[in-house]
């Protein structure tokens, strides 16, 4: 159970770490304090932060084209790129996967 936390915080880090790039400092914090969520043990909280890692995983993808199509139009190279915000794409999915496999939480 701790490794599905710990998948879930590094997750939610690394999107507050590419909001911050990004100057966004509004979703910095809340993706810090996403996994707060985490502690409140209700259905909705897990459920909350499962769409938020999903919606991290299409913001990775869409990042990853953009940077792709700029990189490709400057003749620069793009492929590790592209495989490094993969991997971290599918292990933000992979963190929303496994909290819906987790134990049961209290209605609410």
């Amino acid at each position: 159970m701790l490794w599905r936390y710990l998948l879930t915080i590094i997750s939610c880090w690394l999107l507050a770490a590419h909001f911050l790039r990004a100057g966004n400092v509004i979703m910095t914090g809340v993706c810090v304090l996403l996994p707060a969520l985490l502690f409140l043990h209700r259905r909705w909280s897990v459920r909350a932060l499962q769409v938020s890692l999903y919606c991290g995983t299409a913001l990775w993808l869409r990042t990853a084209v953009l940077i792709a199509r700029q990189r490709m139009r400057l003749g620069q190279p793009w492929g590790r790129m592209a495989v490094i915000l993969g991997a971290v794409a599918v292990v933000t999915m992979i963190s929303g996967l496994v909290l819906k496999s987790g134990p049961k939480t209290t209605q609410e």
